[in-house]
């Protein structure tokens, strides 16, 4: 049953202005004043909008799954580690001479599995009596010996290519722009499998496979050096057009004199410069996904959406296909989750798959989608931002609030005991705050209409 309700959200037509513009004034103050609360400098402002922009684009994306469908993905760290394996893919170099030490052995050993799995089930539809489960299990059991036998001795003359350097496949040096959509077409790719068997289950049920997915994704991402070097991690990912380095601008004449023309440090204008530039290109990415994730809302097919979300056997009564509809947005919303990931990546310059931490990256998310707003795509880009800057100045506010508690109190267990805890308050404000949404605002700061 979806916990949706009718009616028109709460302010009118002026409540998004207004909670937009109110976060607005949050980012000039972080790069204009100077206090316990804020920071003073743009270069902060700037960094952390460009994070949140992209925490829009998750929140986004897990808006699309379910704000539009009722389905409850717990599994958003796999399907933005799975983008976030592309710009690896595409823009990296390749590994000299190892495609040719074991490339083609992997590749090969993928196929005789994908043989294996095909021949199983078409065996298991066709045999009947108790025969066919001995035979199905005996052909799973020789083409799994059958891909081990080629996978892991080309594994091994891959990862004993320079192990300290690369020992990894390496990508195809094509520009990290093209890596997004490869980013989206994986993470799509990933949810087609993933909701072909788990989307006839019920949505408890559902939940909890996602997120045992979800983990198994990043281990196979941490275990698996010869795709992306595992823990040992891929530095030096190129960055995207049209965003330049830093050093290079500080060796550049006319950047240099137009830095002193304006009295500037160069260090700190080449810094925001850089920053500029990645904001306005993820502005770019979140305005083009807005225009059609709005188009969608507002079509008939997005009207049908949450029809079904509101009532799946009226909706299959009416002759529509459910599951295909649940599959349909389900690969939808994880393919955003794959760009956003992407995008990540690319700004990080590395990939680290020990750093996919569900708490940042499944739990944040949601929280973002519940307190902006889920069904409306405009609530889902207020909460990425906004949940983004508490939960980065939260870190400097907690033990501020912290110094602040333990000032009158004298040296002792209790005092001792608030200052350790002070690199906790993060996740007591993240809970605070979801907590007076859900009790004052319970449909999110802006609800559906």
């Amino acid at each position: 049953m979806s916990t949706h309700q009718p009616g028109a959200a709460k302010g009118g037509k002026w409540r998004a202005p207004a909670l937009f513009g109110a976060l607005a004034v949050l980012f000039i103050l972080e790069g204009t004043v100077s206090n316990a609360m804020f920071s003073g400098h743009w270069d902060n402002a700037l960094g952390i909008l460009r994070v949140g922009l992209i925490s829009a684009i998750l929140a986004l994306g897990i808006n699309i799954q379910w704000g539009y469908a009722g389905l409850f993905n717990a599994g958003v760290v796999g399907f933005l580690a799975l983008g976030g394996l592309a710009p690896v893919l595409v823009a990296m170099p390749p590994t000299e001479g190892a495609f040719e030490a074991g490339g083609w052995s992997i590749l090969f050993a993928f196929a005789v599995a994908i043989v294996t799995l095909v021949i199983a089930v078409a065996l298991h539809q066709k045999m009947t009596g108790k025969a066919r489960g001995w035979v199905v299990a005996a052909v799973l059991v020789l083409g799994f010996f059958s891909y081990r036998a080629l996978f892991d001795p080309a594994v091994e003359a891959i990862q004993a290519i320079n192990p300290a350097a690369t020992g990894y496949l390496g990508g195809l040096s094509l520009p990290t722009l093209i890596s997004w959509p490869v980013g989206m077409v994986l993470a799509a790719g990933a949810a087609w499998i993933v909701g072909k068997t788990a989307l006839g289950l019920r949505s408890d049920y559902l939940s909890i496979a996602t997120l045992g997915i979800g983990e198994i994704i990043v281990a196979i991402l941490k275990n698996e050096e010869w795709l992306a070097r595992g823990v040992l991690n891929v530095n030096g990912i190129p960055r995207p057009w049209p965003v330049p380095y830093e050093t290079d601008l500080q060796q550049d004449p006319a950047f240099m004199e137009r830095m002193a023309n304006l009295g500037t440090d160069p260090m700190v204008g080449s810094t925001v410069l850089v920053k500029l530039l990645y904001v306005a290109l993820f502005v770019g990415v979140l305005a083009m996904l807005m225009w059609a994730a709005q188009l969608a809302l507002n079509s008939p097919w997005g009207r049908m959406m949450r029809a079904i979300r509101d009532n799946e056997v009226a909706a299959s009564a009416m002759g529509k296909n459910v599951t295909g509809r649940h599959l349909q947005i389900f690969i939808l919303g994880c393919s955003v989750l794959g760009l956003a990931g992407a995008m990540m990546i690319s700004l990080d310059g590395q990939m680290t798959p020990s750093s996919y931490n569900p708490l940042r990256y499944t739990f944040l998310i949601w929280v973002m989608v519940i307190v902006g707003g889920s069904g409306n795509n405009w609530g889902a880009v207020l909460g990425g931002l906004l949940i983004w800057f508490v939960w980065i100045k939260a870190g400097e506010w907690g033990p501020l609030m912290m110094d602040l508690l333990a000032t009158g109190l004298g040296d002792g267990a209790v005092k001792e005991h608030l200052l350790d805890a002070a690199p906790h308050m993060r996740l007591v404000i993240m809970g605070v705050i979801l907590l007076l949404v859900l009790r004052f605002s319970p449909r999110g700061l802006l609800p559906e209409r």
